[in-house]
This record gives C-alpha cells, structure tokens and sequence, in this order.
C-alpha cells in the first residue's frame, strides 16, 4: 500500500513538473564543432529522460548477461535443496509413523540431494534404528562427533543405543561427555544422575543433582528428596564402618525429608547405641506421626539398654498415642507385649483389628499368643492356616519387587526413590505367599515348641463324630482294593490332637479343672478312640464281602489307653481267592475258601494303606511310613485261623 502511495506521489509530481515547463517555454541552443542545435527547453528534458532509460537498460542487460551462468547455478543449487529437504521433510513423517520402507526411499533422496546436510545425517541414523541395524546406526552417530556443530547430537544417539543395549557404563560416558559440553542440557543432567545412582556413586550424583538444580532441572522440593535418599544411602552403606558420618547423614537426610523411615531408623539406632536415647526418641517419633512402621517402633523400643520387656511395652504404648487410628500402631504394641509374655496385653491390642482389618501378620501375633497364654496346637494351626489366606500386609515394593529391607534404587528400573511401604500388588501374590509360608514354618515350630499344655485349659469336642466316621468310610471305599497287608500305624490319640476349643471362657482368672471338666476329659477320650476304631475297622470292612474271610479277623485290638496298635492282616493266595460277587456268600462257600489256606505269604510293602491320611478330626495322627516303625508298644499279628484255632497267637 505504501509502495503504490509513493509510485502516485512520483506520477504526480512529475506530471507537475512537466506542466510547468510546458507553461514557461523557452530554447536552448547547443553549438558544439560548428554545429549548432536548437531545440526548446520541454524537448530537450524528454530527450535526456530517453538516454538515461536507454542507459539503464543497456546496462542491466550486459549485467545479466555476464552473471548468467551463476544464477543458472543457484537456480539448480536451490531447487535440489528444497527436493533434499522435502525428502527429509517427509523422512521424518515416515519414522514417526513407523513406515521404515519409505523412511528408506527418502533418506536416499536426502543423501542424494543433501549429502552434507546434519538433518540427512539424523534422517539416516534413525531410519537404520528402526530397520534393526544398529551397527550402521552407530557409525552414524560417531561420524557426529568429529563436527562440533553435530557433537551433541551425536552423542544423543550414542547415548540412545547404549542404554537400549543395557550398555551403562558406555552410557554414563557418553552422558558425562553431554553435560561437560553444555550443562544447560536437561537428558544429560538426568541421565548421568539415573546411572550414577544405579552404579552406587552416591557422591558422583551428589554433584550432578547440584548441577541440575542450579540450572533449573528440577525442582527445589524434588531436589531435596533426592539428597535425602543419597544422604540415606551413605549413611547405610558406612553405618558400620563410619558411625559418625553416618548418623551425619542421617540426621542431615532426616532434616531434608522427615517423613522418610529408614533415615529415621538409621539415626535412631545409631543415636541409642552411644546414648543419647532423648534424641533419637524424638527423631522416630517424628517421623511415626508421618509414616508409621514397624522398623520404627521395634528401634523406639530398644532405644534405651538396659530396659526390661515391660519397659519396652510401657515406652511402644507411648508411641502409638501419636498414631492410634493406624494399624501398625496396636500391631506394635502386641509384638512387645509378646516379648514381654504379656498375653493379655496383645491379645486387647489385636482383638479391634480381628474383624474387618485381619491381615497375616496378625493371624502370627495370635498364633504366638495361643501357644504361649494357653499352650493350644489346635489353635494355633487354626491361625497360622488363617494367616495363608488372609490379605498381605504391607512390604517395601518396587516395580513389583519385594524387598525384605529399603533400598535406594529399583533393581528392576535402577529408578531412585522407587520403594514404597505398601501391599504387593496381585502379580506378585504368588512370591509373597511362598515368603509367608517360610515364616509360618519358623513360628509354627517355635510356637509349638513353646506351647506347655496347661491342666485348666479349657477342652471342647468340635464337629460331629458321625461325620467324622462317615468321612473316613468313604475315603476307604475311594481307595483301591489290593491284596497286600494293611498296615495300621500305632500312635496315641490323645484328646487335644483332636479337640478345638470353643466355649469362651474368662482369660483373667485361672481356670480350675472341675468334676464336670474331669467327666468332659474323660468323654472327650472316650469319642476319639471311638472314631479312631470305626476308621481302623472301616478299612477292612470291604475284606468282609470275600468269602475267604471271616468277620473276626479284623485286626484292631484297643487297650486301656486307647491305642491303636499295630495290626498286620496276611491276605490268602491267589488260587485260594474266588472272584468279587455282589451277592453274600453263603457259609458253605465260606468254609471250603478256609479249607484252602495253606500258606500265609509275606506282606507286601508297596501295597500298604495308611490310616493316618483321614479326614475330619483325625487329621492328626502321622504319616504313614513306607515300613512299619519300630514302637515301644508290642506287635499283634492276626493270622488266618482254621475253623478248629481257638484264637490268634500273640508275638511280641
């Protein structure tokens, strides 16, 4: 717009000028050589305008001219690089859309067209990237680093392929090389940072955290969490070697991040070990109000030597008034008044949890506190199966990675700061359970072994008998018939392997054994060698159906002490063996299939049927083994008797 304002201003002025002249005419006349030239003054300026224009004409002509051949360069130089650039262009487009067929087609045409250009050099290595070949990707990448335009970019991409190689060392050189160049650069700052930590340089990423802070990588609160996870991880690495700097950096790494427990553990063990017990009291219980833990309380309990299991639960109880709506706060004082054999104490603290917060954990406090406050097996099996099925309690976790302790980084991702104090997720359910089933190995036996039955605890019969019996009759049908010996292992049924208590009675006051409770005993005792001989003879029973036995031969012989003991019944031979009928056999049959033993052969071993595998309450009596166990108790072996043997013959 201005442009065409001025070319009128232009027109205008000199049609004025022209105008002017026009009305003020004159002559102008020239002698030059003798010549003489008049002509007026209008004519002569028209004339003048002519040869310049001419001029100038003339003048651009000649200058094309002679510039021609560059121009006709340029021209071709232009056009090839705007085809280089739309090849890259379009390069580009093709690797971002995963199409490496035409990211193939296009960094050939950029080669072609560009051979020198960076952006080719780019388009090439990552074309190769994406075809697999990252051999011709990474010479690529090297030819970089000889132009200090390219250097940085070079070392991007090597850095790129190292870490995709699992290369870290490589990786850190490369990344360190970056940040030397510029320390502005973000990924260099970060990555260098990532690999110093998953090495362990825990000073080395010091220094690089600085960097990055200072030049604006990350924020200041971020910042000061990550030192306080270095700090921490010093500290845990000297805390043996170097007791003061250790507690140096935990107290510096506490300052940094209260909330973080095991910097809090660390200072605190340390402080109580030389003494000074107000001070590390203060600095757990500061970080319980923000993280409750176990680590916590078990170091806030023995922060004072010398103090007794009761002191120990006096000074838990103290501490978990900060935090009485979270669960590790009863949870706590129930594992001191376990140390303390405060049964009564434990049992009050994880009776509100028992209901809608049952976690497996839990089932082993109270698994401890029946075998220690009452002696009970029975109970204690109950809880410690509970606590299989009950939800996982929390644990320190990682990129699904359990850990039995804090560690500064992942070993999964090498990530700092990756662990959290929460309950596994589902794909680890599996490795959980197996851990927890070590530990319900360790205490089960240490809880039975603890375990002293006492006179005046209180018995009950659970279940039904005639349940129980029915059970057991049709495990036995199940089982395959054989001919071989059964074999009964001997084994005392006494009435707690069988019996569950049920009543509630009053934990406070000591329970006295009445004449009820004695009758109860004595009833209970009764039942059990009741059931156990219905399951003993339920298994020879189909032995009854062969007409080659008698209904006396079964083995099963009780003694005072309701025992059963080890019986071995002999099978007839094989000739001597009619075929399984349906029908009863009539005694006729019966007395000539006696009439043919004549031999009782050896028992045979691998076809022997424990009765210890029976279900309902005689889930208690032992394995069987392969042979008959040597007992303090004498053998009975019952033979097949003629109808003329008075009895079978005893040997001891």
């Amino acid at each position: 717009m201005i442009r065409l304002l001025i070319f009128f201003i232009v027109v205008i002025l000199l049609s004025l000028g022209f105008a002017w002249f026009a009305d003020r005419p004159g002559n102008i006349l020239v002698e030059w050589q003798g010549y003489e030239i008049e002509t007026s003054l209008f004519t002569a300026l028209v004339l003048v305008g002519l040869v310049i224009a001419v001029t100038l004409a003339l003048w651009s002509l000649m200058r094309n001219l002679i510039s021609s051949p560059t121009a006709i360069s340029d021209f071709f130089r232009r056009r090839k690089r705007d085809r280089g650039m739309e090849a890259i262009t379009n390069g580009m487009i093709a690797i971002g859309a995963g199409d490496r067929e035409r990211a193939q087609r296009y960094a050939l045409q950029a080669r072609r067209a560009l051979p020198n250009d960076p952006m080719t050099d780019l388009l090439r290595a990552q074309t190769a990237q994406i075809s697999g070949d990252n051999a011709t990707s990474r010479r690529i990448y090297e030819a970089m680093l000889s132009s200090p335009e390219t250097e940085l970019l070079g070392l991007r991409g090597l850095f790129l392929e190292a870490k995709k190689e699992n290369e870290y060392e490589p990786a850190r050189q490369y990344a360190e090389r970056a940040l030397g160049l510029n320390p502005e650069l973000e990924w260099s700052a970060n990555a260098l940072f990532d690999l110093q930590c998953r090495s362990g340089n825990w000073e080395a990423a010091a220094k690089t955290l600085q960097i990055a802070r200072k030049n604006g990588h990350i924020d200041k609160k971020a910042a000061a969490r990550k030192q306080a996870i270095l700090l921490t991880a010093q500290a845990s690495e000297r805390e043996d070697e170097d007791m003061n700097e250790a507690l140096a950096n935990a107290l510096q790494a506490h300052k940094l991040a209260p909330d973080l427990v095991p910097a809090a553990d660390i200072a605190g063990r340390i402080l109580a070990s030389t003494g000074n017990t107000a001070k590390a009291a203060k600095v757990i219980r500061e970080t319980w109000k923000m993280s409750p833990h176990p680590d916590l309380a078990r170091t806030y309990a023995y922060a004072r030597p010398g103090d007794s299991p009761a002191d120990r639960l006096k000074r838990v109880n103290q501490l978990a008034e900060l935090t009485p709506n979270n669960i590790e706060a009863p949870i706590a004082i129930a594992d001191a008044a376990l140390d303390a054999h405060d049964w009564l104490a434990a049992r009050a603290a994880l009776e509100p949890l028992l209901e809608k917060r049952l976690t497996a954990r839990i089932c082993l406090a109270m698994a401890r506190i029946e075998g220690g406050q009452y002696g009970d097996k029975g109970r204690v099996r109950e809880w410690l199966a509970r606590a299989v099925h009950a939800p996982r309690d929390p644990t320190w976790t990682a990129d699904g990675y359990i850990s039995e302790k804090w560690l500064p980084v992942s070993p999964i991702t090498g990530l700092i700061d990756s662990f959290d104090w929460q309950i596994p997720v589902d794909s680890i359910e599996e490795k959980d359970s197996n851990r927890l089933l070590e530990q319900l190995n360790v205490l089960a036996a240490e809880a039975l072994i603890e375990a002293k039955p006492q006179d005046d605890a209180p018995k009950d019969i659970h279940g039904d008998v005639k349940e129980s019996i029915k059970d057991v009759q049709n495990s036995t049908e199940a089982a395959p018939q054989s001919d071989a010996p059964i074999t009964v292992e001997a084994t005392t049924l006494e009435p707690d392997e069988i019996v569950y208590p049920a009543k509630e009675v009053d934990k406070t006051k000591p329970a006295t054994k009445t004449k009820a409770d004695t009758a109860a005993d004595e009833k209970a005792s009764a039942v059990a060698a009741a059931v156990a001989t219905a399951a003993a003879a339920s298994l020879i029973d189909e032995d009854a159906d062969q007409p080659d036995k008698k209904a006396d031969d079964k083995p099963i012989i009780l003694n005072d002490k309701s025992k059963i003991e080890t019986a071995e019944v002999s099978p007839v031979t094989a000739d001597a063996a009619p075929p399984r009928k349906t029908r009863k056999p009539k005694k006729e049959e019966t007395k000539k299939a006696d009439s043919k033993k004549s031999s009782v052969p050896k028992p045979q071993k691998d076809a022997q049927k424990p009765v210890s595998e029976l279900p309902g309450s005689l889930r208690s009596l032992p394995p069987p083994s392969p042979e008959i166990a040597p007992t303090s108790e004498p053998r009975i072996f019952v033979s097949p008797r003629a109808p003329d043997d008075p009895g079978p013959d005893r040997v001891d």
